[in-house]
């Protein structure tokens, strides 16, 4: 088998400075797709690492604010312009033809502005919330059902625009078979994060995954007549923040 797909799931993902990005091929870009949780997984691990060392030298609030950046920088901020982008065109009373020109305006509008600023501010008190013991399970299953959500998204709905775009792109020679080993990936790390300690908790997390990321899709479909790049970043920002906020809540 050959790593280019891996590595072009982690070079499109992240910023993680890795090597043969030059060397991919087009049709490299669509069987990454089985990859992405795979990325999730290891952002997560790296996050869980980062949090330990960040709770041992500030206090919970300073070290959950620099562990949010720290999640955000890992990924280029892609996932959460892409819900910033979603907030603006998807809110906008306009026509189906406008929302797909708002969704590639670099600038950004109130509802961007709003939208953006509520998630960063609802993922940080939820992870000031999020019980010690529980923090690096969640850390490693969280970020992975976020991106296997993108694959999801990305195989079982249409692509909104006819030109060319990075959603299209990826869309290129994926097919069931990355679904399946993108499910198979998320699967395991539900498991081991149940074995870590979040136990039957990290059972219902893909479940509350697919209740929140299949109406929202079928939603964002219904306004843009399919799904774009940045509609798939805004449902891994929408599951993230979905999954911490059920990790945190006092049963």
């Amino acid at each position: 088998m050959s790593a280019r797909p891996v590595l072009a799931a982690f070079h499109f993902l992240t910023t993680l400075p890795l090597p043969g990005g030059h060397q991919l091929r087009d049709e490299d870009w669509g069987r990454a797709t089985a990859w992405y949780p795979l990325v999730g997984l290891a952002l997560g691990a790296i996050l869980a690492g980062l949090d330990w060392a960040l709770r041992r030298l500030w206090p919970p609030g300073v070290a959950a604010a620099l562990l949010l950046a720290a999640w955000v920088a890992l990924s280029g901020a892609l996932h959460l312009d892409g819900l910033v982008d979603c907030c603006d065109a998807l809110f906008a009373a306009v026509d189906r033809p406008r929302r797909l020109e708002i969704l590639r305006d670099v600038h950004i509008g109130a509802f961007g502005l709003v939208g953006g600023a509520l998630l960063l501010l609802t993922k940080y008190a939820a992870l000031t919330a999020l019980p010690g013991g529980l923090r690096p399970s969640a850390l490693l299953l969280i970020p992975t059902l976020g991106r296997w959500t993108m694959t999801a998204a990305l195989l079982r709905y249409p692509y909104a625009r006819s030109g060319p775009g990075l959603g299209q792109k990826a869309q290129t020679g994926a097919g069931t078979g990355q679904l399946l080993i993108a499910s198979a990936i998320a699967l395991l790390t539900t498991a081991l994060a149940a074995a870590l300690g979040l136990g039957w908790a990290a059972l219902a997390l893909p479940l509350l995954t697919i209740a929140l990321a299949w109406p929202t899709a079928r939603w964002m479909q219904s306004r843009l007549g399919g799904l774009t790049g940045d509609t798939y970043g805004a449902l891994c920002e929408l599951v993230e923040t979905a999954g911490l906020l059920a990790l945190s809540v006092r049963l």
